[in-house]
């Protein structure tokens, strides 16, 4: 599995974080904070735009380091994604990904 999968299954390679890290890009920074801050309800700046992906080494947003209970749990447990998770099916937390995005159950079920 490429490393550029998060352990929801989502493709970091197509998140506008990771998009304006790699690329440098200002402007998609920008447009990205704007849009999460008006989304989550809070300020989000521009200069927190910056990610790598969050099982690669490298920087990323404050929300993947230390908010996300998905990151969190999975990195606890030791699994490589949610997909190495027995418990998967019935939990919660990822539920809330992968019954929204059927591209990131079926990346989960790729890493079984």
């Amino acid at each position: 599995m490429k490393n550029k999968i998060a352990y929801c299954g989502l493709d970091c390679e197509k998140c506008d974080a990771y998009l304006a890290t790699v690329n440098n890009d200002q402007a998609l920074r920008e447009k990205t904070a704007k849009l999460w801050s008006e989304l989550n309800h809070i300020t989000i700046l521009p200069e927190q735009i910056n990610c790598h992906g969050c099982r690669a080494n490298g920087v990323k947003t404050v929300y993947c380091e230390s908010l996300c209970a998905i990151r969190q749990c999975a990195l606890k447990k030791g699994v490589e994604t949610c997909g190495d998770c027995p418990a998967m099916e019935k939990c919660q937390t990822v539920g809330a990904i992968v019954s929204n995005n059927p591209e990131a159950l079926n990346n989960l079920k790729k890493a079984e």
